[in-house]
C-alpha cells in the first residue's frame, strides 16, 4: 500500500508540474500576441494613413533612430521625433506606405520586450527599401506600447 500511495503522490506532482508549466507557456504566448498586435497596429495605421492609430501605439517620450551607411561605408544614425513621424503618416500622400515584416522574434522580461522584425517597405506597389526594425516595448496600464524603434535601411541584399 505504501508504494501505491507514493506512486499516486508522484503522479500528482508530475501532473501539477506539467499543468503549471503549460499555464506559463500559454501566458507567454498571450504576452507575445499582445506585443505583436501593438506592432501590427502601427503598420495598419501607416497603411491607412491614420495618425491617431499610429500615435496610440507609442509612449509619449518614444524615440526613433535609423542606422544606415553612406557611399563611403560610414555608419550614419538619424534620430527623429515620434511626433514628426506621426504627423507625416497623417499627411495625404498619393501612395500607401506599406511596411511588411516577417520572421518576427519577440523576447519578454516582465514589463519590457524586444521585437526583432526584418521588413520590406513599399510605396504603393513599388519596393523602396528593406532592413530590420528593433522595437523596445513597455507594458503600460493601457497595454504594450512602443518605447523606441531603431531600424536599418538599405536598397540591396534584401531577403
Amino acid at each position: 500500500m505504501k508504494i501505491t500511495s507514493q506512486k499516486h503522490r508522484l503522479n500528482f506532482f508530475i501532473f501539477v508540474f506539467f499543468f503549471i508549466s503549460s499555464l506559463q507557456i500559454v501566458a507567454a504566448q498571450s504576452q507575445e500576441a499582445a506585443i505583436r498586435a501593438s506592432v501590427d497596429k502601427l503598420f495598419d495605421g501607416m497603411r491607412s494613413g491614420d495618425s491617431s492609430v499610429v500615435r496610440s501605439v507609442f509612449i509619449p517620450q518614444s524615440t526613433l533612430t535609423s542606422v544606415s551607411t553612406n557611399a563611403k561605408d560610414s555608419v550614419m544614425t538619424h534620430l527623429s521625433k515620434t511626433d514628426d513621424f506621426v504627423a507625416a503618416v497623417g499627411k495625404p500622400h498619393t501612395e500607401k506606405w506599406d511596411e511588411r515584416i516577417y520572421d518576427v522574434k519577440i523576447s519578454v522580461d516582465g514589463p519590457m520586450a524586444i521585437v526583432w522584425a526584418p521588413y520590406k517597405f513599399y510605396r504603393g506597389e513599388t519596393f523602396s527599401h528593406c532592413g530590420v526594425n528593433v522595437f523596445t516595448m513597455i507594458k503600460t496600464k493601457n497595454g504594450w506600447k512602443i518605447n523606441t524603434i531603431t531600424d536599418t535601411r538599405r536598397k540591396m541584399d534584401c531577403l
